[in-house]
Parts: structure tokens; C-alpha cells; sequence
């Protein structure tokens, strides 16, 4: 008996990896603490979960999806501090990939200003 496939649909599943402890107390782990969406989702401002929508860990264990944190850290209510603790807000840099460090930026209050110049008229 010969069989041909015709067609193939290939299905995969994903989860970040947010530690030894994210076996206990799943429900409550598995979950960003700003948008209470779980981590394999993604968060209110993104479209498709992934890389585009990278985890954040901070040096309070606290883990949160990057977006959601950036716009927390950006209130005036939240004082620089974690959402979950209130401690001082910093980022474990081991756990964020070097192409969203530039993003952490503002994390530790520094701007930057965008200049743009206009072509002089012919």
C-alpha cells in the first residue's frame, strides 16, 4: 500500500522559560502582573506573540512583558518602582536580549532627542 501526502500542516507550541519556579502555582505565575495576560500571549499593544513581544525580568524576580512595564514605568504613579512590590525598578540585563537594551533606556530616566532637518528649498 502506497500513501502520498498531499497536504501538511505542521503544529508547534511555545512557552518563555521564566524560571525553576514557574512550575508552582501555575496560574498565578504564567501571567504578566501589568496586563494579566499569560506570557506565551502577547500584550495589549502587540499583534503576534514572540520576539516582538519580549519578556522582561526584573532584579525583584518580577517578570512582565516589555511593553506593558515600559508604559507602567512611564505613569507618574508608579515612581520608578515595580507594580508588584513598589522596590526600585532595575532590569536583570542577563535575561533581555542586547537588541532591547537600547529600549531600558528610559528605564533609568535618560532621553534622547530626535533632530530632524528639513532640505533647503531650491
Amino acid at each position: 500500500m502506497k500513501v502520498t501526502i498531499k497536504h501538511w500542516h505542521a503544529v508547534a507550541q511555545w512557552r518563555w522559560d521564566t524560571g525553576p519556579d514557574s512550575s508552582n502555582d501555575a496560574e498565578n505565575e504564567d501571567v504578566c502582573g501589568i496586563c494579566r495576560v499569560p506570557y506565551e500571549g502577547c500584550c495589549p499593544s502587540c499583534k503576534v506573540p514572540g520576539d516582538d513581544c519580549p519578556l522582561i525580568w526584573g532584579e525583584c524576580t518580577h517578570v512582565f512583558h516589555m511593553h506593558c512595564l515600559l508604559k507602567w514605568i512611564g505613569t507618574p504613579a508608579s515612581k520608578g518602582q515595580c507594580p508588584m512590590d513598589r522596590r526600585t525598578w532595575g532590569a536583570l540585563l542577563s535575561f533581555v536580549s542586547s537588541i532591547y537594551i537600547v529600549v531600558l533606556t528610559p528605564l533609568r530616566a535618560v532621553t534622547a532627542e530626535r533632530t530632524v532637518t528639513q532640505p533647503a528649498a531650491a
